[in-house]
C-alpha cells in the first residue's frame, strides 16, 4: 500500500485508471458520469484530478480512514501508475482535493447510492436471503462522531450529556437510517440527518426503495398506524416488533396461537378512525433461557394466513432483523477500522463522505457476493473484513484489470 506522492507518466490521468478500477465495477463509471451531468457538477475540461475521479476518491476515503487526504489520493493513483509503466503516481495538494470535494457536493454520491446499490442475493444461489419467495430486508437507524466544527454542530447538534459542563457531548453527531438485504448485508437504501431527528421522518425517503416481493422487518420504534400504511402502501410484506403492552385486542384467533387484531389512526373520530382501520396479524411468544430477555416478545405482520406464514417460523425468522446491527459493526468498526469520528468538517462533505461510505461497503459486500455466489456457500460463512482488507490491497493495481474481466474464484474467497 503506498504512502508516498510522485507524478504520473506523460499524458496519463487518474480518470483512466478509475475507469477499470475495482470501485468501477460496482459503481459503473459512464453511471457516475451520467449522474455528475446531471447535477451539473461534472468536469468541463480535462484535469489531472476530474469529477469522476474525485466521486471514486469519496469511496476510497472510507477504505483507508487512518490515511491523510493526500495519501489516500497515492494509494488509488498508484494503479494507474503500476498499469501504466510509470514511475510514481501524480502529485495533487489538498486543497484541490478540498475544492474539488465541495464543487461535487453531496447530491451526485446520494444519487449513486440510489442507482447502484441494489439487492444481490437471487433465490437459485442464495435460498437463505429469502422466506416464501420474500426477500427479507430491515430497516434501522443509528449515530455517530462529526468533528466539533460550528457548522457541523448548528446543522447536526450535540447528544446530551450529565457529566459535561456544556451540558452535552464533546462530538456533534448526525443520525442515519438503512435498509439492508439480511443475507447480504447490501445496503439498499441509506439517509442522513440531524441528531435528534426521529428514525422514521428519516425512513420516509427510503421508503420508495420497498417493493412488492420485500419482506421488511423493523423493531419497535416502527409501529405506528402511519408508519404502517406507508410503508404496506408500497407492496412490501411487513414483519415488525412492537410493544407487549400495546393494546391489540383479539378479533379472530388463528390456530397456530397467532391472531388477528386492527390498527387504528390516533387524533380522529372514532368513525374515522373505524373507516381507516388496518388489519394486522399479531404473534406472542416468549424466550426462556436468554440473557436479558424479556418476558414476552410480540410482532405485527401483514402475512395473515397461518397455513402460508406459521407464527413459529415468523418468530424465528424475525431475528434475521439483527443482521442489521451487523452491517453497523462492518461500517464502524471494520470498514472504519473503529476511527470515531468522520472527517468532513462542513454539513454538505459531512453527507458526501456518508455516501461514499455507504458506496464502499456496498462494493465490499459485492465482491464477498461473488465469492458466495461462485463457491454456493452462504455469506455468513465468509468474512467481511478479509474482503476489506481484499479490497484495500487490490485497489492500487487494479488498473491492471479491464472494467469486464471476470475475477477469479480464488481472489474473491477470503
Amino acid at each position: 500500500m503506498a504512502r508516498t506522492k510522485a507524478v504520473l507518466g506523460s499524458g496519463a490521468r487518474l480518470s483512466d485508471y478509475l475507469s477499470a478500477s475495482l470501485l468501477a465495477r460496482v459503481v459503473s463509471a459512464d453511471v457516475v458520469h451520467a449522474v455528475l451531468n446531471e447535477h451539473g457538477r461534472n468536469s468541463q475540461r480535462i484535469r489531472s484530478f476530474p469529477a469522476v475521479a474525485g466521486v471514486y476518491y469519496c469511496m476510497a476515503l472510507s477504505l483507508y480512514p487512518e490515511a491523510a487526504y493526500e495519501e489516500v489520493f497515492a494509494v488509488v493513483a498508484q494503479g494507474l501508475a503500476w498499469a501504466s509503466g510509470a514511475a510514481e503516481p501524480a502529485l495533487v495538494r489538498k486543497s484541490s482535493i478540498s475544492t474539488l470535494r465541495s464543487r461535487i457536493g453531496s447530491a451526485p454520491l446520494r444519487e449513486l447510492v440510489l442507482r447502484c446499490c441494489v439487492p444481490l442475493a437471487n433465490m437459485a444461489d442464495h435460498p437463505e436471503a429469502f422466506y416464501a419467495g420474500l426477500r427479507l430486508v430491515a430497516i434501522d437507524g443509528s449515530c455517530f462522531d462529526l468533528p466539533d466544527e460550528a457548522d457541523n454542530a448548528e446543522t447536526f447538534g450535540y447528544p446530551g450529556s450529565r457529566t459535561s459542563l456544556a451540558g452535552h457531548a464533546g462530538y456533534p453527531q448526525a443520525r442515519c437510517v438503512v435498509l439492508v438485504e439480511c443475507a447480504t448485508h447490501a445496503v439498499l437504501g441509506a439517509n442522513l440527518g440531524p441528531f435528534r431527528a426521529g428514525e422514521w421522518s428519516l425512513c420516509t425517503d427510503l421508503l420508495p426503495r420497498l417493493q412488492p416481493g420485500m419482506l421488511c422487518m423493523a423493531d419497535r420504534g416502527f409501529n405506528g398506524f402511519e408508519q404502517w400504511r406507508d410503508a404496506r402502501a408500497t407492496g412490501a410484506e411487513l414483519l415488525w416488533r412492537c410493544s407487549s403492552t400495546r393494546k391489540l385486542p383479539a378479533q379472530q384467533l388463528l390456530p397456530d396461537g397467532s391472531f388477528l387484531s386492527v390498527i387504528r389512526p390516533t387524533g380522529v373520530g372514532r368513525a374515522e378512525a373505524t373507516e381507516q382501520a388496518i388489519t394486522v396479524r399479531v404473534i406472542e411468544y416468549a424466550m426462556p433461557g436468554v440473557d436479558d430477555g424479556q418476558p414476552r416478545y410480540r410482532l405485527l405482520t401483514t402475512l395473515l394466513d397461518p397455513q402460508l406464514a406459521p407464527a413459529m417460523e415468523l418468530a424465528a425468522l424475525y431475528h434475521q432483523r439483527w443482521e442489521i446491527e451487523a452491517v453497523f459493526d462492518e461500517l464502524k468498526t471494520h470498514l472504519r477500522q473503529g476511527r470515531r469520528v468522520l472527517r468532513s468538517k462542513t454539513p454538505d462533505l459531512v453527507r458526501q463522505e456518508f455516501y461514499g461510505w455507504v458506496l464502499a461497503h456496498y462494493a465490499v459486500r459485492w465482491l464477498l457476493h461473488q465469492g458466495a455466489t461462485c463457491h454456493r456457500i452462504p455469506h455468513a460463512e465468509l468474512s467481511f473484513k478479509g474482503h476489506v482488507e481484499l479490497l484495500r490491497r487490490a485497489q492500487p493495481h487494479s488498473g491492471a484489470f479491464p472494467p469486464r474481466a471476470t475475477p477469479t474464484a480464488t481472489t474473491l474467497v477470503q
